[in-house]
């Protein structure tokens, strides 16, 4: 395997996102294949043992074992990274495990980690429950609380950790400002990234040190595969995320891998018109409903600050119906869009935090998060967006709005 002729780093980074998602990492065999290839291997053989023993000492390129290098991964993290504006991706079997590897990589026992309140269901259940069995202190804040981040600094404080746009209640985080906060105290950011992917935000252009997805979202897009990601500088991910990387073995399969690079060459488009397609759902909505938390309209109180941090603001967005026998009951009553947990797909699905992705953490975390009982989430998909409208129209008729 070899990179394709001017391919090196230098050219690539040169690149504008939407032709780093189609071409970036690309490596080619002697057969000259346009698409990437796909290498089903878990080993790999050398010509003799001192080439073996210098692979293994780090003193000689080559693979060495599929928990550590596979080409076809390897194109991916390169891709991802470039796209990110990162030094250097390392990818994971899932989300939650690039979540998982990202912290307990970066703390110890005796450690502090501040982060987000409003979190994705399991995220929080890291926070709350996991790191504390490790010894690792943690604090839960108000993200849109500039001053509540300085104010939970402790001189043990390792880790700053939130999303933005947060799941479910899309809660902005001032990148810039507690990015530039954790810097002046030497704390580490970790940024959930994954409502927005880089084709939205780029949450290293504010600072931020480590970025890490759930790539089954917008990166694959299409609900095929799991897989997760990681970027920061060589340095971090070499000496902090790979030794606990190499040691644990939360690697993505060069299938998965393989199925997201096909993801990443339409993500721009699929991006920005479901982004598109969001807003304007949104906008039918929202005179009906009791509350719509959708960046994207003016009504969200972080509106100003999302649109100077994103390019768009994704294709997701929450709506209050004030009881769970109200948003069961638009749920019950669509018909095009699916009721499913997932989200970054290219079809409209919609579900109800409180009983799905949410129903692990208990009643009173869920209400300090504002994950209420009437409480819908809805990812809008790629479909005519007259037909979302008017299924969402007959739905929200036939719950009472």
């Amino acid at each position: 395997m070899k990179k394709t002729t001017g391919m090196d780093r230098s050219v690539t980074s040169q690149w504008r996102p939407a032709t780093q998602a189609v071409r970036g990492g690309t490596w080619r065999s002697e057969h000259g294949e346009t698409s990437e290839a796909l290498f089903l291997t878990s080993g790999y053989t050398y010509d003799n043992a001192a080439e073996v023993a210098a692979r293994f000492a780090g003193e000689a390129e080559g693979m060495t074992y599929s928990r550590l290098q596979n080409p076809t991964v390897a194109m991916l993290e390169e891709r991802i990274a470039l796209m990110e504006g990162a030094e250097a991706c390392r990818v994971q079997a899932s989300g939650m495990a690039a979540m998982t590897a990202a912290l307990l990589a970066s703390l110890s026992a005796g450690d502090h980690c501040v982060a987000a309140r409003a979190a994705f269901g399991s995220c929080r259940w890291l926070v709350d429950h996991l790191l504390p069995r490790f010894g690792i202190e943690t604090s839960v804040i108000d993200s849109a609380d500039n001053d509540a981040w300085e104010a939970a600094i402790r001189p043990n404080t390792r880790v700053f950790f939130f999303e933005t746009p947060a799941n479910p209640t899309l809660d902005i985080v001032d990148l810039e400002h507690v990015c530039g906060l954790a810097k002046a105290h030497g704390i580490t950011t970790v940024v959930d990234n994954a409502f927005a992917s880089s084709a939205l935000q780029k949450p290293m252009d504010f600072g931020a040190d480590v970025v890490a997805y759930s790539a089954t979202k917008l990166m694959d897009g299409q609900g095929r595969v799991l897989a997760g990601a990681i970027c920061g500088t060589k340095e971090w991910i070499d000496e902090v995320l790979l030794p606990f990387q190499r040691n644990t073995g939360p690697n993505l399969s060069p299938f998965n891998a393989w199925v997201v690079h096909k993801g990443l060459e339409t993500l721009d488009l699929r991006a920005h018109r479901q982004s598109q397609n969001a807003v304007a759902l949104g906008r039918m909505m929202e005179p009906r409903v009791p509350r719509i938390l959708h960046p994207g309209l003016e009504s969200h109180p972080r509106h100003a600050l999302a649109l100077k941090q994103m390019r768009a603001t994704g294709p997701v967005f929450a709506f209050d119906l004030e009881s769970r026998e109200k948003a069961h009951a638009l749920l019950d009553a669509l018909r095009l869009i699916d009721l499913s947990n997932n989200i970054g797909d290219s079809r409209s699905l919609a579900c109800h935090p409180a009983s799905t992705t949410h129903a692990g953490l208990s009643e009173e975390a869920r209400a300090e998060m504002g994950v209420t009982e009437g409480l819908v989430r809805i990812n809008v998909g790629l479909e005519d967006i007259e037909d979302i409208k008017e299924d969402m129209d007959q739905a929200l008729e036939a719950a009472g709005f």
